[in-house]
């Protein structure tokens, strides 16, 4: 491998901010549990996997690609990374008081049903690519990378949130209460995002 530890932990910890940013797949794990406890949203939580191990795999080849092709094109792809974050953040908080809505088409009962509507979920979305295309540069130098480092970097992009999407699936009576409140969604929002700032500040000294 060519990658560090360390690389690997920074990574990790942009995951985990991230993850902790209301979104689309919140918003499909809230909707199955309310309805079905934790056995309707664990298989919507292994459907997102797919996605997360695919999308940073796309995006990798994508990028090794354009950057064999053209020349400093990583430079520029460090600071497309630090602007992300940097732009993510500051969205996130300018939105703090904004609430998230449930969509009743993803509580279908049964396990299929809901392994099928995290794998919609996370594939509905073709900006997941554009996005891992801009943040990977900022952590990873893409041109170096083997198959085990990509392989690593697509496990970790899909253990983490799957950590958290089974803990928030575990514990949805809490996590009702945090999206129904709008002080602690504020707070949660604004928390994600200067959290996501200050890792698009990081970023270029990487």
């Amino acid at each position: 491998m060519t990658i560090t530890f360390y690389d690997l932990l920074l990574y990790a910890g942009a995951l985990l901010i991230l993850f902790m940013t209301p979104g689309p797949v919140w918003v499909a794990l809230t909707a199955r549990a309310l309805t079905s406890g934790f056995s309707g949203a664990w298989p919507l939580a292994l459907g997102v996997v797919i996605g997360d191990i695919l999308w940073p795999f796309l995006a990798i080849l994508g990028v090794t690609w354009i950057v064999n092709e053209f020349a400093g094109f990583m430079t520029v792809l460090r600071w497309v990374a630090s602007i992300t974050f940097l732009v993510m953040g500051a969205l996130i908080i300018k939105n703090a008081d904004h609430k998230i809505s449930t969509d009743s088409r993803l509580t279908r009962p049964g396990a299929w049903a809901g392994f099928i509507a995290g794998v919609a979920v996370i594939l509905g979305n073709p900006k997941a690519i554009l996005f891992y295309m801009g943040v990977l540069p900022g952590f990873f130098d893409l041109t170096t990378l083997r198959w085990p480092d990509m392989v690593a970097i697509a496990v970790l992009s899909a253990v983490i949130p799957l950590i958290g999407n089974l803990t928030l699936g575990l514990f949805i009576g809490k996590a009702r209460a945090l999206l129904s409140s709008p002080a602690a969604l504020r707070r949660t929002n604004l928390v994600a995002g200067v959290l996501l700032v200050l890792v698009g500040i990081v970023i270029p000294f990487i």
